[in-house]
């Protein structure tokens, strides 16, 4: 029986890994050889070349520079507000704090679509449209409600006594937020900030609607003007710059894995 489960787990495992695998192969082809025919045999290898073709036809380095600067700047001011929020609701017990919650929160309730043209025509009235503050902006107010949501759940656990203690010692409220609730919410914080960073890199339609700049729009955006009738690139440079959009993400869940382990081998969690 435990044979048959890692046989499952190895067979669902390649399963999972067969579009990195095709993503991979044929980014690495040349360009004028390139076949769907051969998409799953190995033929050449000109990986580097084709990265290097991406980045001469398309603004992808200035995209990548843009896009980090949103996926780490947004999800940070987003985590730290929302657990502002959830700290002011729970501990603090804001009068109405349940109303103000679902305040926050109802900012997801509309899908995205429905938003898109208002907020065009708003960015174009204010001059925000195309700049890096207002993407920023925009990012940030859309991975609000998520990780108020989360902090509101995650601090709810909390016994207030904790709180009631701190104060009875002398501790301001900006002191009990910062170096008691925040720690104990170490890893809450950052799953959060992994799902709103992730969301920021992979936002194709947010990045279509409000930014047309090669220095501005965010890189899947750019990663689809390339496939695009204008965009002038082959298959496999596409795929080629697709790899390296893909790295940043892969990066980050390698990282913030290292991170919860050594939190578990502390006890931290």
């Amino acid at each position: 029986m435990k044979a048959l489960r890692y046989g499952i787990l190895i067979v669902l495992g390649f399963v999972w890994l067969l579009p990195a695998y095709l993503l991979v192969v044929n980014a690495m082809k040349d360009p004028m050889t390139f076949t769907s025919k051969t998409s799953w045999i190995p033929t050449d290898f000109h990986l580097f070349e084709n990265i290097a073709a991406a980045f001469e036809l398309s603004g992808l380095g200035d995209s990548i520079v843009s896009t980090l600067l949103y996926s780490i700047i947004s999800p940070t001011i987003a985590v730290l507000v929302g657990a502002a929020a959830g700290f002011a609701i729970v501990a603090l017990r804001l009068k109405h704090g349940f109303t103000w919650f679902v305040v926050i929160f109802g900012g997801s309730v509309f899908p995205l679509q429905m938003i898109l043209l208002p907020l065009f025509d708003a960015y174009s009235r204010t001059g925000m449209f195309d700049t890096r503050v207002g993407m920023i902006i925009i990012y940030t107010v859309i991975s609000i409600p998520f990780s108020a949501f989360v902090m509101r759940n995650f601090f709810t656990g909390v016994a207030h006594s904790t709180f009631e203690a701190a104060v009875l010692d002398g501790a301001t409220t900006w002191k009990i937020f910062t170096r008691m609730y925040l720690p104990m919410a170490s890893s809450a914080l950052v799953a959060i900030f992994i799902l709103q960073a992730t969301f920021v890199w992979n936002d194709l339609l947010l990045g279509l609607t409000l930014s047309q700049s090669d220095d501005i729009r965010p890189i899947i955006t750019t990663l689809s003007g390339m496939q695009s009738t204008y965009g002038g690139a082959q298959m496999s440079t596409v795929l080629a710059a697709a790899v390296i959009v893909s790295l940043p993400t892969v990066v980050l869940f390698l990282c913030t894995q290292k991170f919860f382990s050594k939190g578990l081998a502390l006890g931290q969690y």
